[in-house]
């Protein structure tokens, strides 16, 4: 059996990439994006470290995606999602559900970006 994480990289769509960067610099505290360039598609990569276990992904706009409500969801690791949940609000986002327990698993909060994308935030404490 692989027991390697099996995400390799995911992409958040928005409509307003300036706007979606600074969302997520703001709430998760980071601001070494990696700027992608390509003729008809924007993209910011989220920092990585090729070193590390865990993966990255990237803010896309493009004209052929959209964001939106009813896809895939983006778990962002964090020591406390209470922290990140605290800076949903004030940076455009929407909070959609408060921090709850997971059980052994930790706990969540669920938060609806400036793009209208549903996003969560997970930690252990």
């Amino acid at each position: 059996m692989n027991k390697n994480n099996p995400v390799g990289w995911f992409e958040i769509y928005v409509e307003d990439i300036n706007r979606a960067k600074g969302f997520y610099q703001n709430v998760l505290q980071t601001s070494d994006f990696i700027t992608l360039l390509d003729e008809q598609t924007k993209m910011v990569a989220f920092p990585f470290d090729e070193t590390k276990p865990n993966i990255s992904g990237a803010l896309v706009q493009t004209s052929s995606m959209k964001p939106g409500i009813g896809g895939t969801v983006v778990y962002f690791s964090c020591n406390d999602c209470a922290e990140e949940e605290s800076r949903i609000e004030i940076n455009g986002g929407t909070l959609l559900k408060s921090k709850f327990n997971v059980g052994n698993y930790g706990f969540v909060c669920l938060a609806k970006d400036t793009e209208g994308n549903l996003i969560g935030f997970h930690s252990m404490q």
